[in-house]
C-alpha cells in the first residue's frame, strides 16, 4: 500500500486551499455606497470570536479617549492611460508608479521633459522596444525594455505639468473585479480616494480608509481619539494571485513606505499609556509592523517594504484593525488570519456572505479587536 510522502503534506494554515471561500458574484461591490460611512460594519471580537452587525457611522462607539487612529495617507493617481501606436493600434498603459523621479530635459525630443516609468501594457499586438505610444500631442511613451512578470520599462516624453497630463488623460485604476462597460466614472475620482489622501503614488486605494468622512474624523477627535499617518504607496502587487500551494513560499511584493518621526513617537506614547492603536487597513498594518522593533517600539522609517505576514507571525504593534473583506487566497487574507485566527476569519466571512455584505474595495468593512472595555494594550 502506497504511503503518502509526509514531506508533501502542508499544514492547513499554510495551504492556499484553506483560504478559499465561496463568494457569489453579486456580492462584489461595483459601486461605492451612497455615503462613505453608510457602509455596513461587521465587528469581530478577536478573543471570543463573537460577531456584531453595525454600520460604519457607529465605528466611533468602539473607540475610547486616549486611543490612536493610524491611517495611510497615500493618494491614488489616474494611472491608466489609453493611447495608440504609430500604426494606429490601441494600447492601454497602467503605470505602476508615479513617475516623479529621474526627471530630465531631453534636447533630442523637441525640448520635451522625460521620465522613466514601469508599467503594464495591454494591446492586440505587443509593442516592440523603441516603439512609441501616443497619448496626446505633447505626451507620448517609448518602450525601453521588457521586464519580468509582464512589466515594461518606458520613457515618458511630455511638455507642461505631469500632474495635469495624468489628470487630463488618465483614468482611475479600479481593481480588475470591478467590471463596468465604460470603466471608471467621474465619481471614482472622489470615491476611490480617502478623505485624508495627500501623498501621491498609489495605484490602488487603501480601501479600509474609504469609509471615513471629515465629520466622522471630527467626532473621533472630539472623543479624545488622536490621528496620525503613515504613507505606503499601494502597488499592483496587492492584486497579485498567490501561485504556490504552500503560502510560505509566496514571493511577496514590495511597496514604498514612510513612517514619520511624529507618528512613531505618538504610537509609542499611546502604547505606553495603555491606549489602543487602531490600524486602518492592511497597508497600515504592514507599515507599522515593518517599522517596529522586536520589543514593540516603532521607529521612523522610509524605504521599500517587503514584509510578508501570514499565520505564525508575531504582531509587535497591531492588535486592533479596521479592514475590508479580502479576496479568496490572497496575501491580505493571510494577514488578517494571522491576526485573529483563520477559523474566526472564515466564520466572519461566512456570516458576511449569508447576510449580504458587500465585498472588496467598494464593499463593507470589518473591525477586529478585543472589545472588553478597559483592557490595556500589551
Amino acid at each position: 500500500m502506497h504511503k503518502p510522502d509526509l514531506k508533501l503534506v502542508i499544514p492547513s494554515e499554510y495551504n492556499v486551499d484553506s483560504y478559499h471561500y465561496h463568494l457569489p458574484r453579486e456580492r462584489i461591490a461595483q459601486q461605492p455606497a451612497d455615503e462613505r460611512d453608510a457602509s455596513r460594519l461587521l465587528a469581530l471580537d478577536c478573543v471570543s470570536g463573537g460577531l456584531r452587525d453595525s454600520v460604519f457611522s457607529d465605528v466611533m462607539d468602539f473607540f475610547s479617549a486616549g486611543d490612536l487612529l493610524v491611517v495611510n495617507n497615500t493618494k491614488v493617481f489616474p494611472a491608466r492611460i489609453f493611447g495608440r501606436k504609430e500604426s494606429g493600434g490601441r494600447v492601454e498603459l497602467l503605470a505602476l508608479e508615479y513617475p516623479q523621479a529621474r526627471l530630465q530635459r531631453n534636447e533630442d525630443a523637441d525640448h520635451m521633459d522625460q521620465v522613466e516609468v514601469v508599467g503594464l501594457l495591454k494591446s492586440s499586438k505587443q509593442p516592440k522596444v523603441g516603439q512609441k505610444i501616443f497619448f496626446a500631442e505633447n505626451f507620448y511613451a517609448e518602450v525601453l525594455d521588457f521586464l519580468n512578470n509582464g512589466m515594461v520599462r518606458l520613457a515618458l516624453f511630455f511638455t507642461g505639468d505631469m500632474d495635469r497630463l495624468f489628470d487630463e488623460y488618465g483614468h482611475m485604476p479600479l481593481p480588475p473585479y470591478i467590471k463596468r462597460v465604460k470603466g471608471d466614472k467621474r465619481l471614482d475620482r472622489e470615491r476611490y480616494q480617502t478623505v485624508f489622501a495627500s501623498e501621491k503614488g498609489a495605484v490602488a486605494a487603501p480601501t479600509a480608509g474609504l469609509h471615513f468622512t471629515p465629520e466622522l474624523l471630527n467626532r473621533l477627535e472630539e472623543k479624545g481619539v488622536e490621528r496620525v499617518s503613515v504613507t505606503l504607496h499601494v502597488g499592483y502587487g496587492t492584486f497579485a494571485p498567490v501561485r504556490v500551494q504552500d503560502i510560505r513560499q509566496h514571493d511577496i511584493h514590495s511597496e514604498f513606505l514612510s513612517v514619520p518621526e511624529e507618528t512613531a513617537e505618538k504610537v509609542n506614547i499611546v502604547r505606553q499609556n495603555g491606549g489602543k492603536i487602531w490600524a486602518v487597513g492592511t497597508t497600515t498594518v504592514r507599515a507599522l509592523e515593518f517599522a517596529a522593533t522586536d520589543d514593540g517600539c516603532v521607529l521612523p522609517k522610509q524605504g521599500w517594504c517587503n514584509l510578508y505576514i501570514y499565520p505564525g507571525y508575531r504582531f509587535k504593534i497591531v492588535k486592533n484593525l479596521i479592514t475590508n473583506f479580502h479576496l479568496p487566497g490572497s496575501s491580505l487574507l493571510f494577514m488578517v488570519s494571522a491576526l485573529v485566527g483563520r477559523e474566526n476569519i472564515f466564520n466572519a466571512y461566512n456570516h458576511a456572505v449569508a447576510h449580504n455584505y458587500r465585498f472588496f474595495s467598494y464593499g463593507d468593512a470589518m473591525i477586529i479587536s478585543d472589545f472588553r472595555r478597559g483592557k490595556k494594550e500589551g
